[in-house]
């Protein structure tokens, strides 16, 4: 892996955008959506995969997968040590998304707990354990909202977006997870764009079983497919994570109309004070601004809400960020 880029020029992004809604889509599908040349994109895209600028990435959907306990933490420590502790924390394999927010003494984190096990040993024991935490709510993800799980920065225009984001149709039948499947989410966790070949190398069977599993487990909603990187280069300079209280009957649509919004990265109802976990992405604070004012504020029930800055970012999806990133 080659040095992170600084930035991307409009071509770049718009490819880059393309993945992150379809990581899979292949490069005669990203040309023919942005009306490019596949030569075009193949010679700007790979040295992008290559430095890991961009990263495709896979996780569970915790909704299809009933052992994943989804949890999102709020954690205060000293901030003298808190990036020791949202690197400790990123080295977790169950966490998702590792975020320092606010005034830098504040780390969110969302996790996938292997069980109520897992989440007593999170609870009881890692967290006071744990030298220079002060203190930490803990909320319980009841639904993500699926959604979220394509977004493209709202660089697409509404017709490529549909036209490459098939998991925002509704979820065919859940497949019975084999020990492939998971050995196969493993591997896409790594590299989601992985060829068909490589894939059944690496796991010891066919190219044409590993496209009929993987086709199930997309088709079901069991694993979301991502493509990661800075949002910076794309201009994005403001993240955010909103909490939200609604009405409970309100809480279902609310939920969905947010999720599709095309500054939404992630919406979650939870247990607490607030009952929406919403992550926003920007240009700016005035756009941050106007989301607030314009989308949240013409929502009817909306009891209260609480904006946290995102500082820095140490992990999305599954990935740790790159040091330079």
């Amino acid at each position: 892996m080659g040095h992170v880029r600084a930035e991307l020029d409009e071509t770049e992004r718009r490819i880059a955008a393309v993945l992150m809604a379809s990581p899979r889509a292949s490069w005669r599908t990203v040309a023919r959506t942005l009306g490019l040349s596949e030569r075009t994109v193949v010679r700007r895209a790979t040295p992008l995969l290559h430095d890991g600028t961009l990263r495709p990435t896979a996780v569970r959907n915790p909704d299809r997968f009933p052992h994943l306990i989804p949890m999102a933490l709020r954690i205060r420590c000293r901030p003298s040590r808190i990036r020791a502790i949202a690197a400790g924390l990123a080295r977790r394999a169950d966490t998702v998304w590792v975020d320092i927010l606010g005034g830098g003494d504040e780390i969110s984190s969302v996790l996938f707990l292997d069980g109520p096990q897992a989440r007593t040993s999170l609870l009881l024991r890692d967290l006071p354990a744990t030298t220079d935490v002060q203190s930490w709510d803990a909320y319980d993800l009841m639904k993500v909202f699926p959604a979220g799980f394509a977004w493209s920065g709202g660089l697409l225009t509404t017709d490529q977006f549909d036209s490459l984001t098939p998991i925002l149709r509704e979820p065919g039948a859940a497949p019975e997870i084999q020990p492939l499947d998971e050995a196969l989410i493993d591997q896409l966790a790594t590299n989601a764009r992985a060829g068909y070949d490589d894939l059944a190398t690496r796991l010891g069977t066919s190219a044409s079983t590993v496209r009929r599993r993987l086709d199930l487990l997309t088709s079901g909603h069991m694993v979301r497919l991502a493509c990661e990187l800075d949002l910076r280069l794309l201009g994005i300079g403001t993240e955010a994570l909103l909490w939200i209280a609604t009405g409970p009957g309100s809480l279902e649509a609310i939920g969905h109309e947010l999720s599709r919004h095309p500054q939404v990265r992630f919406a979650a109802a939870t247990t607490g004070t607030a009952n929406l976990l919403v992550a926003v992405a920007a240009e700016d604070l005035g756009g941050l601004y106007t989301f607030l004012t314009r989308t949240v504020g013409s929502i009817d029930d909306t009891r209260s809400l609480e904006v946290t800055r995102i500082l820095s970012t140490v992990k999305r999806t599954g990935r740790i960020r790159p040091p330079d990133a």
